[in-house]
């Protein structure tokens, strides 16, 4: 398995492999870059069909961090873990201490979170095995007890950018009547589905999971949609919110939408599809900048919670959109573009 010629190696600091064969644990942690600070991402587990692609996920993913706190203005770097396997039938408590102490063996280099396939509760397993792993310890608020679980702040911050994207290239400066479709049903696709409803769009969804596109149907009132029907609807926004590298050569001329702006990572499989969404007349939010939420949140957990200082960092997401927008306009860039050079000049090398 080639690293440094990968296709999305990306000068990263470190790329480790952890197997643990009596748990079944296979697993690879990237860092990326810690200029600005220790590399915190969160660990996901997938059934990868190759650990290729597991390893061009976790390369992809770990600079996207970087990346997302560095616009952020937040002081972490960037990296990620991915943990090979099904999530509903491969995961054990056995699997996940392993994970831990794998998380461990880094001497804090790499801070761990819930992602994909790994939630509040086995964040808590893997802290019984070291204290790098962060999100899992409940707190207590005006607003009630939280779980830790930063994932409504990447919904409230991807439905706050949804709003930017929206105004930018509709000029509405709300969403009733909207028609937004949503791929991924999930904890933070439900969440952001939630939050759309209320404020009077109209939904369509889809997700791998026909349970979790039930929920949405029965909770919400969303229209379901086959997985493979999401990227034609005749929708204003499409919100992906599951899997990257679902803005392609095959997906990008079957878009109507005007605005992509969702809370998966990594969406354009390759650089060039940005450019190709600007040459449709398709307004792009950079993913690293409008699925911030969840890393301000975590951010705030290790520094010291206050729900009103999260809240309004979550909702710069708005305004930060807006400059990007604005400055893609103005130099005829793709917004991915404009967004990669404003993080470069804060995580270079200080």
């Amino acid at each position: 398995m080639p690293v440094f010629s990968a296709r999305d190696f990306s000068d990263h600091e470190k790329v480790v492999f952890g197997c643990d064969p009596e748990c079944g644990l296979r697993a690879i942690i990237a860092i990326h870059n810690r200029n600005r600070g220790p590399a915190l991402g969160g660990c996901r587990m997938w059934p990868y069909a190759s650990d290729d692609e597991a390893l061009r996920d976790v390369l992809r993913l770990s600079r996207g961090m970087t990346y997302k706190s560095a616009m952020a203005n937040l002081d972490l770097g960037g990296g990620k873990s991915v943990i090979i396997g099904n999530p509903r039938t491969q995961k054990t408590e056995a699997l996940l201490r392993a994970m831990g102490r794998f998380v461990d063996s880094l001497g804090g280099a790499y801070i761990a979170a819930e992602d994909s396939g790994i939630g509040v509760a086995d964040t808590r397993v893997m802290r019984t095995v070291t204290p790098h792993v962060t999100g899992p310890e409940e707190t207590k608020s005006a607003e009630g007890v939280r779980t830790g679980d930063p994932s409504p702040s990447t919904s409230y911050g991807t439905f706050v950018g949804i709003k930017a994207a929206v105004k930018y290239a509709l000029g509405r400066g709300d969403l009733k009547g909207l028609k937004v479709a949503v791929q991924g049903m999930g904890n933070v696709g439900f969440n952001l589905a939630s939050h759309l409803k209320e404020a009077g769009a109209s939904l369509w969804v889809s997700d791998i999971h026909e349970d979790q596109v039930q929920r949405a149907v029965d909770q919400l009132g969303a229209t379901a949609v086959p997985s493979e029907d999401i990227y034609g609807l005749d929708v204003h926004v499409f919100a992906p919110c599951a899997m990257g590298a679902i803005i392609n050569d095959q997906t990008i001329p079957r878009l109507k939408a005007r605005v992509v702006a969702g809370a998966a990572n990594n969406q354009l499989a390759e650089a060039r599809h940005g450019e190709e969404l600007m040459s449709h007349g398709i307004l792009y939010a950079p993913d690293y900048v409008i699925n911030a939420g969840g890393v301000i949140d975590v951010f705030y957990q290790r520094t010291g919670f206050v729900q009103e200082k999260v809240r309004e960092h979550v909702g710069s997401i708005y305004d930060t959109l807006m400059e990007i927008f604005e400055r893609a306009e103005h130099e005829e860039r793709p917004t991915q573009e404009v967004a990669d050079a404003i993080a470069e000049e804060r995580f270079s090398k200080r």
